[in-house]
């Protein structure tokens, strides 16, 4: 067991530097996807819904609802709405913002003051993904009849989608993690 405590605890600083690692692969990975259809396709819900973000596109919420692509399937019809909305333009800065995001946390393995920045921006990146349980109907089970024996749809049923936007408690912590440490470098 005192092995166990010691190994812990003359590695502290690099599981730190492991979060970073870990988040800068999440950004990298998830921020990369949002050039594709798909991916682009799938965040409109979000988007649409969120009092912080829906000014960028140019369709109102519910209309998305007629024209979501199922992953996997195109819909050249649904292609052209999405245009028009803005849906592809907003996914790819968005997804440039989300890898400089975690390029940042990365950098906080060498510069104390980027690996701030990159662990701030990525406690705030998780917040505003976190609202989304609050203003995105699609992250519940919806109601869709099946109420014997009791109904089991609405909050606190997530969806697959709640269920991913919820794991993003885990970034935030990260993100603080990772801006503490690098402060306390700072202050040195």
């Amino acid at each position: 067991m005192n092995y166990l405590v010691d190994f812990l605890v003359r590695g502290q600083r690099g599981f730190i530097h492991f979060v970073r690692i870990a988040i800068f692969i999440v950004m990298a990975w998830i921020g990369g996807l949002k050039v594709f259809q798909y991916e682009a396709d799938g965040i409109v819900p979000f988007v649409a819904n969120s009092p912080f973000m829906s000014f960028f596109y140019s369709k109102e919420a519910p209309e998305y609802q007629q024209y979501k692509n199922p992953e996997g399937k195109t819909v050249a019809k649904h292609i052209e709405w999405h245009q028009a909305n803005n849906t592809y333009v907003f996914s790819y800065g968005l997804g440039t913002v989300i890898v400089i995001i975690g390029l940042l946390t990365l950098a906080g393995i060498w510069s104390a003051k980027l690996g701030l920045i990159g662990g701030v921006l990525t406690f705030l990146m998780s917040i505003v993904t976190l609202s989304f349980l609050i203003t995105t109907p699609e992250v519940y089970v919806p109601n869709l009849g099946g109420d014997f024996p009791t109904p089991r749809y609405g909050f606190p049923y997530l969806s697959g989608a709640g269920r991913l936007v919820l794991k993003d408690v885990i970034m935030m912590a990260a993100g603080l993690v990772v801006s503490a440490e690098a402060a306390q470098r700072l202050k040195k």
